[in-house]
């Protein structure tokens, strides 16, 4: 099992945080084109605790494929997580974590997954899993800042 963590703090308020993130249709907004996401299904509303998203995703060049989160969890403008039903990982659960600060937001992203293929899995981790989901959190991070601006500024 493994975790990934990110925060990030955004001069917007609380309300207009939860507003962008509690809509399925800005995934596509803060994902890298590289990854060409598309919602399938399940972005037709705003998120609420057992509603069930499917996406198609292309990781790598030559490679697509279905995947399906649930929101498992959600907290009004406090926190809400995602569950892979099916899709590229054996396990997956990303929480989302909102919460006030002086002069805007701050944003926390805990992700805890397990790769698939056993051993073959756990090798190519290191070299191609874990740069891929920090590239596409990089990405969100700078699309976020364009999109809001950068804090402290």
């Amino acid at each position: 099992m493994y975790t990934l963590q990110t925060s990030q703090k955004l001069p917007i308020t609380l309300e207009q945080a939860w507003d962008f993130f509690s809509d399925p249709k800005n995934l596509n907004t803060i994902t890298p084109d590289s990854m060409k996401f598309k919602t399938l299904s399940g972005d037709d509303r705003k998120m609420f605790q057992g509603q069930i998203i499917r996406y198609k995703i292309s990781p790598f060049p030559l490679i697509s494929m279905e995947w399906v989160t649930e929101i498992s969890h959600v907290e009004d403008r406090r926190f809400f997580v995602d569950e892979q039903r099916f899709g590229p990982y054996k396990f997956w659960h990303h929480k989302h974590f909102f919460s006030e600060i002086d002069g805007g937001v701050f944003m926390e992203d805990i992700v805890d997954y397990k790769v698939p293929f056993g051993i073959i899995g756990k090798l190519f981790h290191p070299i191609i899993v874990r740069p891929k989901l920090k590239e596409i959190f990089a990405f969100r991070k700078q699309k976020l800042i364009e999109i809001f601006g950068e804090y402290g500024q």
